[in-house]
């Protein structure tokens, strides 16, 4: 049914839902963003699953968005950028809003994009040896449709200290930053991933999707008119010649002209 991701439910209703690209370090692909937006909006109607535990593939949980998707929207018309800006941006919302607790399981490194995942998960456990960063400004571009994701996570006072760097940051500090909820070693990551899963088994499943929508609806505000800005800011960045020159450098495997 899907090629970029895999879906197993257990007998007691915990689905897992693994970025399934890990020769591309699950870097997201635009099928793998159609992807998602389908299996979050499947997994948030099936009744017989209780808890969503998101994982990667392989050593890396995320390397953001393929580079390679990127470079095509550089060279497209502006509808069909906007269109494919929408598509990470609705990914991003459908996993947010999914009427299921999200348990982030991070087996490796998290980048970009990858901290935009992380950032969805009602709580992201990671092991001791990964590195997180928006990696975006190296590249000549901004985090804008996983902006509002991370600054309801971090804060905006966390989330300047990293947001415009491009800073790699490791597990204890992303804990720090409000990203990551517990830091194990890897042989421990399934134990504290069962610990998160265990007392929603015990809850009222109708309950736990009012209750997460409840939070949501009193948090931060991340409406249409939101994520229609950061839509518009990625597609500006990807109109932009620092982008061009920074994707370009990436593939090229040189430093862009700004990098000392």
């Amino acid at each position: 049914m899907y090629q970029t991701i895999r879906i197993e439910i257990d007998e007691r209703g915990v689905a897992t839902l693994t970025l399934d690209r890990a020769e591309k370090h699950n870097a997201m692909s635009a099928l793998m963003m159609a992807e998602l937006t389908n299996a979050a909006k499947a997994l948030g109607k099936d009744t017989s699953v209780r808890v969503v535990v998101l994982t990667g593939a392989g050593k890396t949980f995320c390397a953001g968005g393929d580079l390679a998707w990127m470079k095509q929207q550089m060279a497209a018309d502006p509808k069909t950028r906007f269109v494919e800006a929408r598509k990470l941006a609705e990914m991003l919302n459908a996993l947010n809003e999914m009427p299921k607790p999200l348990i982030g399981r991070l087996q490796g490194n998290a980048f970009g994009g990858g901290v935009g995942l992380a950032s969805v998960c009602d709580v992201a456990i990671g092991v001791d040896t990964l590195s997180m960063g928006l990696t975006e400004t190296r590249l000549g571009l901004i985090p804008a449709t996983i902006g509002p994701y991370v600054l309801a996570r971090m804060g905006e006072a966390m989330a300047r200290r990293v947001f415009m760097s491009a800073r790699i940051f490791k597990a204890d500090e992303a804990k720090s930053l409000g990203l990551l909820a517990e830091v194990v070693c890897p042989a421990d990551l399934d134990r504290a991933v069962e610990a998160e899963i265990a007392p929603y088994l015990n809850c009222a499943p109708q309950a736990v999707a009012r209750a997460k929508a409840l939070a949501r609806r009193f948090g931060p505000r991340i409406d249409d008119a939101a994520i229609d800005h950061t839509i518009a800011e990625l597609v500006k960045c990807w109109d932009g010649d620092e982008a061009k020159e920074g994707v370009a450098a990436f593939f090229d495997k040189r430093k862009p002209g700004w990098m000392l």
